[in-house]
């Protein structure tokens, strides 16, 4: 009998894998060198409305990139201005639920480093625990708790990715959530700053599982992120990350969770998303 846990294991070829994908970027998207990659993720599609100048492929057509099947989620990448600065935009993501390995729903964050990125820049919308956040505010991540049993990295290693075992202590880098803060009250825009959780989903989480997230210290809970954030700290590049509470978590709502109701409550926020990580990246040095 075979590993069960084999398909979730990073080919031995993912650096070629990256390389040829990145290859394709540069001449279809007309890249000579990018500052920063960013991840739009449920119901914060219309915010790509802020891209300049966007060149735009779906990923179905990039080598090696796997197809997006979540409502919500276009599979679509840009190339444009964001703020000034020369951005790779993932308008929807690919999560490990839709049974894509970790290593592979990750690898638009390979491919960005191997453009030139040294930021990543990603969203979420979330599940909130905290008492103090209702649907529709904005939180910026501080730290993250990795309960899906997945991890990127799992897999053969390959030194051009980066170290074996980086370290995760100042995954979400403290200058740039210090920006966000500051331009946050610039802009007169709440923002909170807590703690993530990754659940592998697509179920919702349990009351139960509420009840121990919260006990644990999360602020906000979802199914995406975390892993996303593993793989560029791996490569060297900084983490600026924020979620979209579009609802309460199981056990906290009055009423049953839908993604409709995901959808509707972020694409709401999507504006003031916009509107803050747009005059965060102006001030951005």
């Amino acid at each position: 009998m075979g590993n069960p846990n084999s398909s979730q294991a990073a080919p031995a070829d993912l650096y070629d894998r990256i390389e040829e994908a990145a290859a394709f970027l540069r001449e279809r998207l007309q890249i000579s060198t990018i500052d920063l990659v960013c991840v739009l993720g449920s119901g914060l599609g219309p915010a790509i409305n802020s891209v300049e100048n966007p060149i735009s492929v779906p990923t179905t057509e990039v080598p090696h990139f796997p197809p997006s099947t979540v409502e919500g989620h276009s599979g679509t990448l840009h190339h444009g201005l964001l703020s000034g600065k020369k951005a790779l935009v993932l308008q929807g993501r690919v999560h490990t639920y839709e049974g894509v390995p970790a290593w592979e729903s990750t690898i638009g964050i390979r491919v960005a480093k191997l453009l030139g990125a040294h930021t990543a820049v990603l969203t979420n919308s979330a599940g909130g625990l905290n008492p103090a956040f209702s649907p529709g505010d904005l939180m910026v991540l501080n730290d993250h708790i990795n309960l899906s049993g997945r991890n990127p990295l799992f897999g053969p290693h390959d030194n051009r990715l980066g170290p074996r075992f980086p370290d995760i202590t100042d995954a979400y880098d403290p200058e740039l959530r210090a920006v966000a803060l500051n331009t946050a009250k610039e802009i007169g825009l709440p923002l909170h700053e807590g703690v993530y959780t990754w659940m592998l989903g697509p179920s919702y989480e349990s009351p139960a599982e509420i009840r121990m997230l919260k006990t644990l210290g999360a602020d906000a809970v979802g199914m995406s992120t975390v892993p996303e954030t593993i793989v560029a700290r791996q490569m060297g590049m900084r983490v600026l990350a924020f979620s979209c509470i579009s609802n309460l978590a199981a056990g906290i709502s009055p009423t049953p969770l839908t993604h409709e109701e995901v959808q509707e409550v972020s694409g709401g926020a999507s504006e003031r998303f916009s509107k803050l990580i747009l005059q965060a990246l102006k001030n951005l040095s």
